[in-house]
């Protein structure tokens, strides 16, 4: 085994020499790991999440995320029979609506489906058909 040239220390496996260790106070990948880059809707999500404040009303000042704002300009124009925005409100309206009809599918269980749940059931339990 080579020997270090300080004292009786001995370079092997686990026990690098003295002079290609770190130094004390530095590390190992100064550099340290690369950003990611962020993805449109990531950027997309924190810019629409930060606050704003927002006359809303009668002169009064709200404290609101940039995407309520955005809405509720949206709803306003809307309302006061802008059809651009009216239009735009609707198809969201329609897309909203048409998301939460998916999650509240119709889980009812028929006879068939009871049939095939007692067949599994007697397999679970090692009997026969």
């Amino acid at each position: 085994m080579p020997r270090d040239k300080d004292s009786d220390y001995e370079v092997g496996y686990g026990k690098p020499p003295r002079d290609g260790r770190f130094k004390r106070g530095q590390s190992g990948n100064p550099k340290g790991r690369p950003t990611r880059k962020r993805s449109l809707a990531t950027v997309l999500e924190d810019v629409l999440g930060e606050g704003v404040l927002a006359v809303v009303g009668n002169g009064r000042h709200k404290k609101m995320t940039k995407l309520q704002a955005t809405i509720t300009q949206l709803v306003n124009k809307a309302a006061s029979g802008d059809p651009k925005a009216t239009q735009t409100l609707l198809a969201q309206l329609r897309d909203t609506e048409s998301r939460s009809d998916l999650g509240s599918a119709d889980t009812a269980v028929t006879e068939a489906d009871q049939q095939i749940i007692q067949r599994i059931k007697a397999r679970f339990r090692g009997e026969k058909e």
